[in-house]
């Protein structure tokens, strides 16, 4: 691995002498590596078998994210999506968190959220975890959402047997009545797209960052409601986000149908464990 590691950090410019190569944690995708030179410290990224195009697309989601100018992100030093190893090296980033820490990600976040684009969705089709998202830009949020979001998660669940039966019978009978609770005219905001309480970390001074994006634009609230289904997420941070761009009085009552796009996710890729929690809701908005 040491190997991989010194190809991608040449690639990134620094061609000083490895002091040190550590495996680190950084989820199940990806092996994840601490790499120290004599020029700098930095975060690896390794997969043998990404899919195409994986690490650019992640790049440019930190980019697009750094337009905003509103919350951190690393520096991208490099990445690589060759066939037989593709990489990604980014900044090494460490600090401890301060008492203000969750308050300042929860002003960054709805910093981000007031970046707009001028449609939904992105220009290109990217990835959740290493699922296929397809986009696409388009004029309405409720098209975006049922067809390139729902949608698509429904034919993959059938497609691998996950959906089937009355789950899918329900699935189908949502998509068609989505209207009556997914709003149609809401504003593109900048998304990260996968805001698990795993995708930000503490920077130096307690600065809050996020990492691994799939970005897109769209309602913030689907957002807000991903940060609220696996926690990592304070009372402090939510205080701090509706300070600066408050929630809508309706969020409640549409919360689950956003969540229930990220337990599909699960669901299709890590199995029936994800699936009574899809059917609670697919039972609370169709009967």
């Amino acid at each position: 691995m040491k190997t991989v590691v010194d190809k991608a950090l040449k690639k990134a410019g620094d061609e000083t002498p490895l002091k040190k190569v550590t495996r680190v944690g950084g989820g199940s995708i990806s092996a994840s590596y601490f790499a120290e030179t004599h020029q700098g410290r930095y975060f690896v990224k390794y997969h043998p078998n990404a899919p195409a195009r994986f690490f650019e697309l992640e790049a440019k989601g930190l980019d697009l994210i750094s337009q905003t100018d509103s919350i951190a992100v690393p520096d991208v030093c490099a990445y690589s999506d060759e066939s037989g190893g593709a990489f990604l090296v980014m900044e090494w980033i460490e600090g401890t968190p301060s008492a203000d820490t969750q308050r300042q990600l929860g002003d960054r976040v709805a910093k981000m959220h007031q970046s707009f684009g001028d449609k939904h969705g992105l220009d290109v089709d990217t990835f959740i975890g290493t699922l296929p998202q397809p986009n696409g830009l388009f004029s309405s949020w409720l098209a975006y959402y049922r067809d390139q979001r729902l949608g698509a998660q429904l034919q993959l669940g059938i497609d691998r047997g996950r959906i089937t039966g009355e789950r899918r019978h329900r699935m189908e009978t949502l998509l068609e009545n989505l209207g009556k609770w997914v709003p149609d005219d809401t504003a593109p905001s900048s998304l990260h797209g996968d805001l698990w309480g795993g995708n930000w970390l503490v920077g130096s001074g307690g600065i809050p960052y996020v990492i691994d994006p799939s970005f897109l634009y769209g309602d913030r609230h689907f957002e807000l409601a991903f940060t609220e289904l696996f926690g990592g997420y304070s009372n402090d941070f939510y205080r701090a986000y509706e300070e600066r761009f408050p929630l809508s009085p309706d969020y409640d009552d549409i919360k689950p149908l956003y969540q229930l796009y990220y337990l599909l996710v699960h669901l299709i890729s890590f199995g029936e464990g994800y699936g009574p929690p899809v059917d609670a809701i697919l039972k609370r908005y169709c009967g």
